[in-house]
């Protein structure tokens, strides 16, 4: 893992990693934050399914031995819900009949313990470029559209410029429809900060945004939440 840099791309593209050992979860969540993705980490089956049925994940790194749901199980409730999260199973057996099950089951890829961390990252980079080559790359909600291979936005057919970091905290809003984000996953997500700056830079920043999406239309999709955080979505 040393001699990473961290990745300049500008991506909100969210890997959820689900690994009952904090040792390895911590390492395989540094090497994905390394490459650019954002990261979230649980260590209980029953928590990643409430949170994959809850959350728009990109891609889940799930290990099958797990307290609680074990990962098979998880993802069988994945795939009955009808939830196509691509999914790479870890596995510290290795055996033949548990990677048939698990594909079987719905998994994408599987991985055996021990592996080389540069390998798993490999495979969620092929995992999360396989999916994206199969649906849109812009994002719409309502009149506004969001390209994120170009990173242009237009609403009611007219264009909107955003600086790079206005770009981020749209296209983060964006995936997440409906979801109210707080201040401080904002911080984390979209400035990849691990902690509270201590100034109102969210606030500079969703006010600039609001300028340019909602303030020249009658439909506003920019919301704040009093105490909570901020959401775009369709008037109910």
């Amino acid at each position: 893992m040393q001699g990473r840099k961290p990745c300049e791309r500008i991506t909100t593209v969210r890997v959820l990693v689900v690994e009952d050992d904090k040792k390895t979860a911590t390492f395989i969540g540094k090497a994905l934050r390394a490459e650019g993705f954002n990261v979230d980490v649980l260590h209980n089956g029953d928590d990643a399914l409430t949170a994959l049925l809850a959350t728009p994940f990109d891609g889940v790194v799930l290990d099958i031995m797990l307290a609680g749901r074990d990962g098979i199980s998880v993802l069988k409730q994945l795939r009955v819900r009808g939830k196509k999260t691509p999914v790479l199973l870890l596995s510290a057996r290795g055996e033949v009949n548990e990677k048939v099950e698990g594909l079987n089951a719905g998994a994408d890829d599987y991985l055996a313990k021990p592996f080389v961390l540069d390998e798993l990252v490999a495979r969620v980079h092929a995992l999360i470029r396989r999916v994206g080559d199969t649906k849109s790359p812009v994002l719409v909600l309502g009149d506004l559209s969001l390209d994120t291979v170009s990173h242009m936005a237009q609403r009611g057919g007219r264009s909107i410029e955003l600086t790079a970091r206005e770009y981020r905290l749209l296209e983060f809003l964006m995936r997440s429809p409906g979801r109210v984000c707080g201040r401080m996953t904002i911080i984390e997500k979209v400035w990849d900060y691990d902690f509270d700056p201590g100034s109102n830079i969210v606030d500079v920043y969703i006010r600039r945004l609001r300028e340019k999406v909602d303030d020249d239309f009658e439909v506003k999709l920019l919301h704040s939440i009093r105490g909570e955080g901020y959401l775009v979505k369709l008037p109910s």
